[in-house]
């Protein structure tokens, strides 16, 4: 499925060499101010062009088709669309055959009986993740008071992000990286256990975006050599402030008062210079393979911003759904 949330509903759409990509929000608060102008600053930040990012640069300019007039949300269905400009769809002529490790060519094409658009990954593809930044954008105005920043904290194992950029050049390989996520402001009681948990929500908003394989909340897998009595957060007033933040600002799927704090892993970009072995379905055997195209060494560079995205995304969901049962709650 390609939708995302409950009242704040999310439709991503799209291929990587398609002519558009694109969201659809559909639960948006109408009187919201919003144009394109909003969504640059964000979007720039998500675009290619430093050291060990990809080639490809799209103008990445968004079109509201529908949800906005007089630079105000309507409340109805909010869509916006991203052309593709600067595509290379020859360089994708081999996966029809080969395979690449690592991407999910051979499952799509399994899944969806050879007829995915394997070009650039198709809908599978990083580049969809402009439409999770423009819909983050939208969601970031409804957490008012609630600040939300992500930054790359590490990258191949290196906390000193340029040496490991460099590195990776050198090599001709890529790497992966972790990028770290801060929540503030939000208020005490968001979260609906069990399924609809904070970290529920946040983690499968998160786990949307390609090449994400893990991640932790507070203390994380450290909390498993710990002893509860090292764990445990002491409460200090009457407001939920605590000593510490071992449990990242979540108790029991609820957020607490203090700071939510969360790091997710990134795997390494799967397209890597270097060469590589793979299964060939027309010659039938394993051959050597090298990945054609334009590519990014470290596609964890690109994170922070879609991750803050998809945060304010679930969390604006969440934070809508807590709205309306307050306000049940008020009229019984």
């Amino acid at each position: 499925m390609n939708s995302f949330g409950n009242i704040f509903r999310v439709n991503i759409f799209g291929e990587s060499h398609g002519k558009w990509v694109g969201v659809t929000i559909d639960g948006c608060p109408a009187g919201i101010d919003l144009q394109e102008s909003d969504l640059q600053p964000d979007l720039e930040r998500r675009k290619a062009g430093a050291a060990g990012t990809t080639p490809r640069k799209e103008d990445d300019m968004p079109v509201f088709v529908s949800g906005v007039f007089n630079n105000k949300t309507t409340g109805a269905p909010l869509t916006i669309i991203f052309e593709n400009n600067n595509t290379r769809s020859g360089d994708y002529e081999a996966l029809r055959d080969t395979p690449r490790p690592g991407h999910a060519d051979f499952v799509l094409n399994k899944k969806h009986n050879g007829f995915n658009d394997y070009r650039g990954g198709g809908h599978s593809s990083g580049r969809l993740t402009v439409a999770l930044v423009a819909a983050g954008v939208v969601a970031k105005k409804i957490l008012k008071g609630v600040t939300i920043n992500a930054s790359l904290s590490e990258a191949g194992g290196n906390t000193d992000i340029e040496a490991a950029i460099n590195k990776a050049i050198d090599d001709q390989d890529s790497i992966g990286g972790i990028v770290s996520c801060s929540v503030k402001g939000l208020p005490v009681g968001i979260g609906e256990p069990f399924f609809n948990s904070i970290e529920s929500v946040i983690s499968h908003a998160v786990f949307s975006i390609p090449a994400v394989k893990g991640i932790e909340f507070g203390s994380g897998f450290n909390a498993a050599k710990m002893t509860g009595s090292e764990h445990n957060d002491a409460l200090v007033n009457d407001e939920g402030k605590t000593l510490t933040n071992n449990a990242g600002g979540i108790n029991g799927g609820i957020s607490n008062g203090n700071e939510i704090y969360f790091r997710v892993a990134v795997k390494p970009t799967s397209s890597t210079p270097r060469e590589q072995h793979t299964w060939n379905n027309k010659s039938q055997s394993i051959e050597p393979f090298t990945v054609k195209g334009r590519h990014d060494l470290c596609i964890a560079l690109r994170v922070p911003v879609v991750v803050e995205a998809v945060t304010s995304i679930a969390l604006a969901d969440l934070l809508l759904h807590h709205s309306r049962l307050h306000n049940q709650a008020s009229i019984t």
